[in-house]
C-alpha cells in the first residue's frame, strides 16, 4: 500500500476565518453610539404613530341644518372676463392641449356620465345632465376636427359654459336667477376635471403655465368657498341648507392604525398602549410636533451636530441638494400641522402663517424610501399625515422669534425625535423585521423563475417606517442602508428565519424602482446610484455591511463546497448569485485579489483533504485489509468508485467548472487519482507475487478488465493533469496477460480450425436445394466460422485500446503469425479433402482394377485397334467447388483483415523502434525455402502405351516427405509448375524422386535427384534455379528461392496470402488436370493428320509402300471441318463449365478457364514447337495446311474463352488481358519465323544475343540483375555451379502481403516479360532443325558466360554496400 493512502496528507493550514468546522457564528464588528432600550425605542415609535393619528385627516359627516332662504349673490365678472387670461396668450403654445388630449377628455367624460367617475361631485343628477348637454356638442364631428387642429382652452370652455346655460335655464321661472350660481360651479366642475386629465397623462408637467392658468380659472369660479358637493349645491336653499360636521378624534387605539403596529411590533397589548398614550397625551400634542420642526429648522441653519452638516457629505453639492430638498420637506411638514390644527395658525402673526411660493418649487423635494408600500408628499391618500403638496413660503414660521434652543448638545431638545433617530431607527427596523418574518398570516411574495417565494416587510411595518423615518429626518439613503446592518446582522447571527433568500430579496426590495411619482422616482434614483450625494456615514457603513456579508458568504461557501462531493451536496447558486448579483457587481465592494487568491488557495487545500478522506473511505470500503484476500476486482472496484465519483463532480459543475478560481473536480483528480494509481500499482504487483509463489495464476480475463479500468482513469486524470505523468505503468505491468491470451489463442487455434471443418458438409447456404445460389451463398460455414474466429481474437486487443503503440504492433504481429497457422491448418486440410474427392476412380477404372494381366493387353489392342483413346469425362461433386470457392473467400477476408489491421502501421511502428543492426543481438533464424517443381524432360517410359503418368515426390534425407506434385498422365516431358515451402534453420538435403502413377498395383519409380540448400548459398535472397540430372533417365528442373522467416506482421500476412493463393492454384490445377486429358485428345497431332489425309485408307497404306512414287496433291480441309474437329472438345467444356457454374462462384470460374487456357496454350505451343534444351529434338514441323488449322483453333478457342454475347457485346468469359498472355503473344509470334531458314534463324538469334547482352552491361550500374539469366532450358555449368541469382523474386512473400501487392507484382511480371524479348522461340525451332545442333550447344556455353559475369558482378556490388569492400558472411536482415 502506497505512503499516500496510508498516512493523512495533512492539509491543515486554514484562514483563521475558515478554522471552525462547523457552520460557525458570522459576528462582526459594527460600533454603535449608544444602547438604545426596548422601552426607549417603543415610546418614541409609539408618539410617532400617535402623532400620526392627531395629523391624520380628520372624517366628516353630513348634517342637515334648516336656514332661512339667503340671497344669492353671484360675481359680476362673466365668463367672457375671466377668459381673458387664456385669450391674452392664445398664441402661445404652452396654453394649448396636448395632442391626444380630446381623446381622452372624451373616454373621462364618457366615465361621468356613465357613473364611474370616483370623484364624488361629479355623481350629482344635474351635474350630469349638464355634462350630457355638452357632450353632445362636443362629439359633433365638426367642432371635434376644429378643437384637435386648434387645441384652444377658451374655445372649449365657452362652448361647455354656452350649453351648461342653456340645459339650467329650462324649466326655471322668468327672474330664478338661481340657475346662474350653479352653471359658474359646473364650469369649475369641468375646468377640475380638465386639470385631472392632465395630471393623470403627466401633460401638466410639460405644460405648467396652461396647469397654473386653470387652477386660477378653477378658484375664481368657485366663488365663496361652496362645495361643489354638498346638498344645498346639489339642490338648492330652497328646502335648508346640509352642512359636513367634522367628528371629533376618539383618541382609542382601535381608531389607530399605525399605533396597533407599534404594539404588534413591541409585543404590547392595546390595553398597555392606551395607557400609554392616555399617560403621555398632553405632551404628545401637534403643538409639540411643530415645535419638533422648528427647532430642526433651527439647528439646520446653526449648522448644528444634531442636524447633518456638510461635513457628513463628501461633497458641497451632494450637501446643498439634501438642504434644499429638506427646507421643502420641513414646510410642508409644517403646514400639514397647521392645516390639522387650524387653532396653532392663532397664535402666529397673520403675517408669518405659510403662503404659497411657486418658486420653491424643486424637482428634488421629495421623500420615500418605500415607493411601493409607502404614501409620499404628493400623495393625498389617507395614510399620509399630511396632506398639503402645494409650494409654501415658510420664512415666516422661522423659530427665532419663537422659544430659544439650547445649545448643549448632549440634551434632546426634540419630543418626538429620538436622541440618536439612526440608532432608534434600526433598533424599530430590525423589530420590525423580526416581527414580520415571524408573523404565520403575512403571505409571502409570488416566486418567479428568477427568485423564490419570500416574505419582508408588511404595509403596515412598512408604514410605521416610513413616518419614523419621515418624522426623524433620516437621510432616504441611510434607512436603505440600516435596513441592509438589520439584515446583515440577522444573517451573521445564523438567525433561522434569515435564509440566503432573504437576503437576496432585501437586496431586491431596497433597489425596486416602481414608485407612483415619477418625480420622486428620479429623486430616489439619483440618490441610490449616484453614490456621490450619499453621506460620509452612509458609504462608509455600507462598504462594512458589503464587506461583512461578503466574509460571511465566502465562509458559507467554503463550508458547502467541503461538502461538494458528498451524494447530495448544498446548492451553491445562490451564494454564488448574492456575491455576483449584490457583492461583486456593487461599486462601493472592494476587495484586494491577494484576499481572494489567498480564499481560492484555502478552498483548494480544503477540497484536497475532503477528496483524500473520500478515496480513504473508498479504500476501506472496496479493499480488503488482508492481502491474500486481495483480487483485481477490488482494484477495479476501487477504481469505479473513484471514477463514478469524478464524472459526478464533472456533470455536476459542468456549466461553471470553476468557482472562486477553484475547480472542484481538478481537486479531486489530482487528489484520489494519483493516490488510486500508486494504490493500484502496489495492489497489483502484491497480487501478482502471491499468485506467483502459490504457483497459480491470475485469469486473463481479470486483467484486461483491470486494464480497461485503468485506461478510464488515466484518461481522466490526462485531461485534468495534461502535464503530469501517470504513476502507474499500465502496459509495463499487464502486457503479459495479453501474451498468455495470445500463447492460449495460438495451442488452440488449430483444434478451432478442425472443428470448424468436421462441422462443415461444404455445401452452398440455399434454403432450398433447387435454388440458383447467389455469390455470397457459394462459400460454406467452415471459413465463416474461422474468419469469425480470427476477427474476435483480433478485436479483442483492439477493444483493450493499448496505450503502447510498439506492444500493440508486437501483439499484432504475434496475432498475425497465429491468424497465419490458422489458414494454413484449413488451407491443408481443405486441400486434402479436394485431391481425395479429385483421385478418386472412376467406375470404368475401378472395372479395370479387376482384370487379369492378359484381359488388360487384349484391352489395351482392341482399343489401339480402333483408334479409341481412354478418354472418360469426370464427375465433379459440388463439395469439390465449395471447397475452392472457400479458399477465395478466405484470400478476399484475408485481405481484408490486413487492412482493419492496418499492418503497414504496425510495421512501421516497430521498424521505428528497432536497435541498429550493429547492436542486434545475433539469434537462431528460421529460413523459408521455396522450390518451384517446374518440369522435366527425356524421362523413362514405364506404362505399356510407351509413356508414364509423372509425379514428384519431395523428401528430406530422413525420408521425411515435404511435398507431392499432381500427376501429369502420358507425358514423357511433363510440366508442373508447383511449389512449396520447406522451413529450416541450416543447410538441408533434399531428394527429388520422380513416380509413375498406375491405377493397379505400385508406382513404379522414374528416377531420383537430390539437391543442398544451404543458406549460406543464398544470402541475396534471389531466385536460383537447378537441372537435376535422374539416376535413370532424363533431368527435372528446380527453382529454389529463400527468404529468412522475420518476426514481421508484413511477413506473416504475406505468407498466410501466398498460402491461400498457392492452394488455391493446386486445386484449381487439379480440377484442370481433370480437363485437360481431353485438351490433349483434341489438340493433338493425330487429330491435325486425320484433317489432312481424311482418315486412313487403302490407297494411303500403298502410298506408304511406294514411297518412290510422287505424292497426291490432297484438299485442304474446309471451314467447317476445321470447326467440326473441335466441337467435341468445345461441347465438353459446356458440360463442364455448366456443371462449374452451378456451384463455383463468379471468380473461382474465371479462375478455372482461365487456367484452362494456359493449358491450352501450352497444349497449341507443344503442337508447334518441342520444349526448350540444348539438344535436338525428334519433334516434325508442321507443313504450312497444318500451321494455319492450329492457329485457327488457336482463334477459336480464344473466342470460345472470351465468351462474347452476340447480343450485347458483352464479355462473359476470361478478360482480354488474361488471353492476351506473353505465352499468347509468344505463340503468334511463331508465325514470323516457323517456315525461315536455319541460317536466317540462326542470324536472328545472335542479334537478338547482342542486344540482350547490351542490356544486361547497361544494368550492372543497378543492383538489380540482368534479365533472362540461367535460363531453364540449359543445364551445364550454369546448373553445376549451385544456381546463378535471377533477376527478380516474383513470389516473395513480401510480395505477397496482400491482394494488391500480389496482382501489382503479376502485372509487373507481364510487362517485364513483353519488355524483354528473347530468343527462346528461335532456339525451339532450332531444335527440329538437325543441322543447328552444334550452334544451339554454342548459344548454350555463351549464356552460360553471361550468367557468370552478372551473378559475379552482383556479389561485388553486395559486398561492397554491406561491408565497404569486405567480403560477409552474415546474411542481411529484411
Amino acid at each position: 500500500m502506497s505512503t499516500s493512502s496510508t498516512q493523512s496528507r495533512g492539509i491543515n493550514r486554514r484562514f483563521n476565518s475558515l478554522q471552525s468546522n462547523g457552520h460557525g457564528s458570522r459576528e462582526g464588528s459594527f460600533p454603535r453610539k449608544g444602547v438604545v432600550t426596548h422601552n426607549e425605542a417603543y415610546l418614541y415609535a409609539l408618539r410617532v404613530a400617535y402623532l400620526t393619528y392627531l395629523l391624520q385627516p380628520r372624517a366628516r359627516r353630513t348634517q342637515h341644518v334648516p336656514a332661512p332662504p339667503t340671497p344669492v349673490h353671484r360675481s359680476s365678472t362673466s365668463v367672457n372676463d375671466l377668459m381673458k387670461d387664456f385669450s391674452l396668450i392664445r398664441d402661445s403654445k404652452s396654453t394649448r392641449f396636448p395632442h391626444g388630449f380630446m381623446s381622452e377628455l372624451e373616454r373621462r367624460l364618457t366615465g361621468v356620465l356613465m357613473g364611474r367617475e370616483k370623484k364624488l361631485e361629479y355623481n350629482d343628477a344635474t351635474v350630469k345632465r349638464t355634462f350630457a348637454a355638452f357632450f353632445n356638442a362636443f362629439t359633433e364631428q365638426s367642432f371635434k376636427k376644429r378643437m384637435e387642429k386648434d387645441r384652444r382652452v377658451e374655445d372649449l370652455v365657452l362652448i361647455f359654459f354656452s350649453n351648461a346655460t342653456k340645459e339650467l335655464q329650462k324649466g326655471k321661472p322668468a327672474g330664478d336667477d338661481s340657475w346662474k350660481l350653479m352653471a359658474d360651479r359646473h364650469l369649475a366642475l369641468f375646468v377640475r376635471l380638465i386639470s385631472l386629465v392632465l395630471k393623470d397623462h403627466d401633460w401638466a408637467r410639460d405644460r405648467p403655465e396652461l396647469a397654473s392658468r386653470l387652477a386660477t380659472l378653477e378658484s375664481k369660479l368657485l366663488a365663496h368657498d361652496q362645495d361643489l358637493s354638498s346638498t344645498p349645491t346639489r339642490n338648492g336653499p330652497s328646502a335648508g341648507t346640509t352642512v359636513e360636521v367634522v367628528i371629533p378624534l376618539s383618541y382609542e387605539v382601535k381608531d389607530m392604525p399605525l399605533v396597533q403596529v407599534v404594539a404588534r411590533i413591541f409585543g404590547l397589548t392595546n390595553t398597555q398602549v392606551q395607557s400609554d398614550i392616555n399617560k403621555y397625551k398632553p405632551v404628545w400634542t401637534e403643538k409639540a410636533a411643530l415645535q419638533d420642526l422648528k427647532s430642526y429648522q433651527t439647528y439646520l441653519n446653526l449648522n448644528s451636530k444634531k442636524t447633518l452638516r456638510s461635513d457628513d457629505f463628501h461633497f458641497d453639492e451632494a450637501y446643498d441638494s439634501w438642504r434644499k430638498g429638506e427646507d421643502h420637506d420641513l414646510s410642508q411638514m409644517m403646514l400639514a400641522i397647521i392645516q390639522s390644527s387650524p387653532e396653532l395658525a392663532k397664535s402666529t402673526p397673520g403675517s408669518n402663517l405659510p403662503k404659497f411660493n411657486r418658486q420653491m418649487s424643486s424637482p428634488e423635494s421629495g421623500d420615500g424610501l418605500y415607493p411601493e408600500n409607502t404614501g409620499r408628499v404628493a400623495d393625498l391618500s389617507e395614510r399620509s399625515s399630511y396632506v398639503i403638496d402645494q409650494p409654501v413660503d415658510m420664512s415666516a414660521l422661522s423659530s427665532g422669534s419663537q422659544s430659544p434652543v439650547s445649545s448643549n448638545d448632549d440634551e434632546n431638545p426634540f419630543t418626538f425625535i429620538p436622541p440618536d433617530p439612526r440608532a432608534f431607527y434600526r433598533f424599530i427596523l430590525a423589530e420590525a423585521l423580526t416581527y414580520d418574518l415571524n408573523d404565520s398570516s403575512l403571505q409571502s411574495s409570488e416566486p418567479t423563475a428568477d427568485a423564490p417565494a419570500v416574505k419582508l416587510f408588511s404595509k403596515q411595518s412598512t408604514e410605521l417606517l416610513n413616518e419614523l423615518g419621515l418624522r426623524w429626518r433620516i437621510h432616504p439613503v441611510s434607512r436603505m442602508v440600516l435596513s441592509l446592518d438589520v439584515v446583515r446582522e440577522k444573517y451573521i447571527d445564523q438567525e433561522e428565519e434569515y435564509t440566503l433568500d432573504t437576503l437576496d430579496a432585501f437586496f431586491n426590495f431596497i433597489k425596486a424602482q416602481a414608485p407612483e411619482s415619477k418625480k420622486n422616482q428620479g429623486t430616489m434614483n439619483s440618490l441610490l446610484h449616484d453614490r456621490t450625494k450619499w453621506i460620509v456615514t452612509d458609504t462608509a457603513l455600507y462598504q462594512q455591511i458589503l464587506s461583512a456579508l461578503h466574509e460571511a458568504l465566502m465562509r458559507d461557501l467554503y463550508n458547502i463546497m467541503q461538502q461538494c462531493y458528498e451524494p447530495k451536496p448544498p446548492n451553491i447558486g445562490p451564494i454564488m448569485y448574492v456575491l455576483k448579483t449584490h457583492i461583486y457587481d456593487d461599486s462601493s465592494f472592494s476587495k484586494s485579489q491577494e484576499e481572494l487568491d489567498a480564499f481560492s488557495g484555502a478552498l483548494h487545500e480544503g477540497l484536497q483533504q475532503k477528496a483524500h478522506d473520500k478515496y480513504r473511505s473508498y479504500l476501506e470500503k472496496h479493499v480488503p485489509q488482508e492481502q491474500q484476500s486481495w483480487e483485481f476486482f477490488h482494484v477495479i472496484e476501487l477504481g469505479k468508485a473513484a471514477t463514478t465519483l469524478a464524472q459526478k463532480i464533472q456533470k455536476r459543475y459542468k456549466k461553471n467548472p470553476e468557482i472562486m478560481g477553484v475547480n472542484p473536480l481538478t481537486a479531486l483528480v489530482e487528489t484520489i487519482l494519483p493516490l488510486y494509481a500508486e494504490d493500484a500499482r502496489d495492489i497489483v504487483l502484491r497480487i501478482l507475487d502471491l499468485a506467483q509463489a502459490s504457483g497459480e495464476e491470475v485469469p486473463i480475463e481479470d486483467g484486461f478488465a483491470l486494464y480497461g479500468e485503468l485506461v478510464d482513469i488515466r484518461r481522466v486524470y490526462a485531461e485534468v493533469l495534461p502535464k503530469v505523468p501517470f504513476p502507474f505503468p499500465i502496459e509495463a505491468s499487464l502486457a503479459e496477460f495479453v501474451w498468455r491470451w495470445i500463447r492460449e489463442t495460438e495451442s488452440s487455434i488449430n483444434d478451432w480450425v478442425d472443428q470448424a471443418i468436421k462441422q462443415d458438409q461444404f455445401r452452398v447456404r440455399t434454403d432450398n436445394p433447387q435454388q440458383i445460389p447467389t455469390e455470397e451463398q457459394r462459400h460454406s460455414v467452415s471459413v465463416m466460422d474461422i474468419f469469425s474466429s480470427f476477427n474476435q481474437i483480433i478485436d479483442r486487443v483492439v477493444q483493450l485500446n493499448w496505450d503502447d503503440d510498439l506492444q500493440y504492433a508486437k501483439f499484432m504481429t504475434a496475432l498475425a503469425k497465429v491468424v497465419g497457422a490458422g489458414i494454413a491448418r484449413y488451407c491443408d486440410t481443405v486441400e486434402q479433402r479436394f485431391t481425395k474427392e479429385m483421385d478418386r476412380l472412376s467406375p470404368e477404372q475401378e472395372a479395370a482394377a479387376s482384370q487379369t494381366k492378359q484381359e488388360k493387353w487384349l484391352q489395351l489392342a482392341k482399343d489401339t485397334w480402333n483408334n479409341k483413346d481412354k478418354i472418360e469425362p469426370f464427375q465433379f461433386f459440388p463439395e469439390s467447388f465449395v471447397k475452392l470457392n472457400n479458399i477465395d473467400f478466405a484470400a478476399h477476408q484475408l485481405d481484408k483483415l490486413e487492412h482493419e489491421v492496418n499492418v503497414d502501421a504496425c510495421a512501421a511502428v516497430i521498424q521505428s523502434h528497432a536497435l541498429p543492426v550493429a547492436q542486434r543481438q545475433k539469434k537462431t533464424n528460421n529460413y523459408v525455402f521455396t522450390i518451384k517443381i517446374v518440369e522435366a524432360e527425356d524421362l523413362k517410359a514405364c506404362d505399356m502405351n510407351g509413356s508414364s503418368d509423372p509425379y514428384v515426390v519431395l523428401g528430406d534425407e530422413y525420408q521425411k516427405r515435404l511435398a507431392k506434385t499432381r500427376i501429369v498422365y502420358r507425358n514423357l516431358n511433363p510440366r508442373w509448375d508447383e511449389s512449396v515451402d520447406i522451413i529450416t534453420q541450416g543447410p538441408l538435403n533434399i531428394i527429388a524422386t520422380v513416380w509413375d502413377w498406375d491405377a493397379m498395383g505400385d508406382h513404379d519409380c522414374v528416377g531420383r535427384a537430390s539437391l543442398k540448400l544451404d543458406p549460406s548459398h543464398f544470402g541475396d535472397f534471389l531466385p536460383r534455379e537447378y537441372w537435376l540430372d535422374l539416376d535413370s533417365q532424363g533431368r527435372i528442373l528446380l527453382r529454389v528461392s529463400m527468404e529468412g522467416e522475420r518476426d514481421d506482421i508484413q511477413f506473416y500476412f504475406g505468407k498466410a496470402f501466398r498460402t491461400l493463393k498457392r492452394t488455391e492454384r493446386d486445386m484449381t490445377r487439379i480440377i484442370t488436370d481433370k480437363l485437360s486429358a481431353y485438351i490433349h485428345h483434341c489438340l493433338s497431332r493425330r487429330t491435325l493428320r486425320n484433317l489432312t489425309s481424311k482418315g486412313i485408307t487403302i490407297s494411303t497404306v500403298s502410298n506408304y509402300f511406294n514411297r518412290n512414287r510422287p505424292p497426291q496433291t490432297t484438299q485442304a480441309p474446309s471451314e467447317a471441318e476445321i470447326t467440326n474437329a473441335l466441337k467435341p472438345l468445345f461441347a465438353y467444356f459446356d458440360d463442364n463449365f455448366a456443371i462449374m457454374n452451378q456451384t463455383l462462384t463468379s471468380t473461382a470460374m474465371v479462375m478455372v478457364m482461365t487456367r484452362l487456357w494456359k493449358e491450352v496454350l501450352v497444349t497449341v505451343e507443344g503442337l508447334l514447337v518441342p520444349p526448350l534444351s540444348d539438344k535436338p529434338s525428334a519433334q516434325r514441323q508442321l507443313s504450312q495446311q497444318e500451321l494455319d488449322i492450329v492457329f485457327k483453333w488457336l482463334q477459336y478457342l480464344f473466342d470460345f474463352f472470351h465468351a462474347v454475347d452476340d447480343e450485347t457485346g458483352e464479355a462473359n468469359g476470361v478478360p482480354l488481358g488474361v488471353l492476351r498472355s506473353p505465352k499468347y503473344f509468344d505463340i503468334t509470334t511463331l508465325n514470323f519465323f516457323y517456315f525461315e531458314s536455319t541460317d536466317a534463324l540462326i542470324r536472328t538469334s545472335e542479334r537478338m544475343a547482342s542486344a540482350t547482352a547490351a542490356r544486361q552491361q547497361s544494368q550492372r550500374n543497378r543492383l538489380s540483375a540482368p534479365a533472362a539469366l540461367a535460363s531453364p532450358a540449359f543445364g551445364g555449368a550454369a546448373g553445376l555451379m549451385g544456381g546463378l541469382p535471377s533477376t527478380r523474386r516474383s513470389k516473395s512473400i513480401m510480395l505477397s502481403r496482400n491482394l494488391g501487392t500480389m496482382k501489382k507484382a503479376k502485372e509487373e511480371k507481364w510487362k517485364e516479360a513483353q519488355a524483354d524479348p528473347n530468343d527462346d522461340m528461335i532456339l525451339r525451332i532450332l531444335r527440329m532443325r538437325p543441322e543447328a545442333e552444334r550452334y544451339l550447344k554454342d548459344r548454350s556455353r555463351q549464356r552460360e558466360r553471361l550468367a557468370a559475369n552478372a551473378a559475379a558482378d552482383i556479389i561485388v556490388k553486395q559486398s561492397l554496400m554491406a561491408g565497404g569492400g569486405r567480403m560477409t558472411s552474415n546474411l542481411p536482415r529484411r
